[in-house]
């Protein structure tokens, strides 16, 4: 006879089979969040910075870059400096030098010669209209935001660049034009606006993003006043250590770490969002040509840590 034998479920085990199942899907659903936030950070990432697979050779060139100005398409010159022999392995560092009001986009070629050359960064010289950047009261009517974006765009499409790794060295006009992009843009890691604090027409934005900034002033500047109140045109400039205050309060920077350099003086606010610093560096005896080698190395040197 063939006798049916009940076998009886083992509560404990079906019970273990499901927490078992349930651990299991709990991490497979983590490390698939993992997962995505790496790709979502690596597409972040990409999103400003060239690879090796580009589609344009990097070499040293004068570009075009085509912008509506005043209803008329205006073909604008960019300088482009880089070292003789391009390293295909490396990503460079971009550097912007922009001229002072009356100037032009060469007279960065010899600043910036010294560094292009070892290979350093690659400078990137746009020129003004009308030999000016339009801060409000300049004979350029350009949008030069938009003509600093428009740059950025075509780099994207060079070989070797590291978009990521992008500054902007101004001068006087120049400098007030540096101080207008780091408020209203996110392109750069650092900015140095030399000669030419921020004025009462360009407050920060509330979407102004943290920024590292090395302002400097000549004590004795007779265009644009350390001590701040009107300048050219019809601009009114704050105060050169208040300047310097407004950047660090809108980052929550500490206190200024105050040394001497000689006779000038050196302000550090550090431990600003997101790592950043605000530099301030009073030349007292300075007037508005204050922008020499020493001064470039020394910039060069604070904008690689950021």
């Amino acid at each position: 006879d063939i006798k049916m034998i009940k076998i009886k479920p083992n509560f404990n085990l079906n019970v273990i089979i499901l927490k078992m199942f349930m651990f299991s899907i709990k991490h497979l659903l983590l490390i698939s969040k993992i997962m995505l936030l790496s790709i979502l950070v690596s597409c972040e990432d990409n999103d400003n910075q060239s690879d090796f697979n580009s589609s344009v050779e990097l070499k040293t060139e004068t570009i075009f870059i085509e912008q509506n100005v005043s209803g008329v398409l205006e073909r604008r010159p960019v300088i482009i400096q880089t070292e003789s022999n391009i390293n295909s392995s490396k990503l460079y560092s971009v550097v912007f030098g922009l001229h002072g009001n009356g100037g032009t986009n060469t007279g960065f070629l010899n600043r910036m010669k010294r560094f292009t050359d070892d290979g350093e960064f690659v400078g990137i010289y746009p020129q003004g209209i009308q030999r000016s950047w339009n801060l409000g009261s300049e004979a350029s009517r350009a949008d030069d935001v938009q003509f600093i974006n428009l740059i950025i765009e075509e780099l994207k499409k060079y070989q070797n660049l590291n978009m990521n790794k992008v500054y902007v060295i101004g001068n006087s006009n120049g400098s007030g034009m540096a101080n207008k992009l780091g408020v209203e843009t996110n392109h750069f890691k650092a900015i140095a606006p030399i000669v030419s604090q921020l004025m009462e027409s360009m407050p920060l934005k509330s979407t102004t993003q943290p920024i590292s900034v090395f302002q400097v002033n000549g004590a004795l500047d007779p265009i644009i006043p350390i001590n701040g109140g009107p300048g050219p045109g019809t601009h009114i400039f704050l105060d050169a250590l208040q300047s310097a205050k407004v950047w660090a309060n809108k980052f929550n920077c500490f206190e200024p770490q105050i040394r001497m350099i000689g006779e000038d003086t050196l302000y550090e606010f550090k431990n600003c969002d997101d790592g950043k610093e605000i530099r301030y560096l009073r030349v007292e005896n300075g007037e508005h040509n204050v922008l020499n080698p020493f001064l470039i190395n020394e910039i060069w040197n604070f904008f690689q840590r950021f």
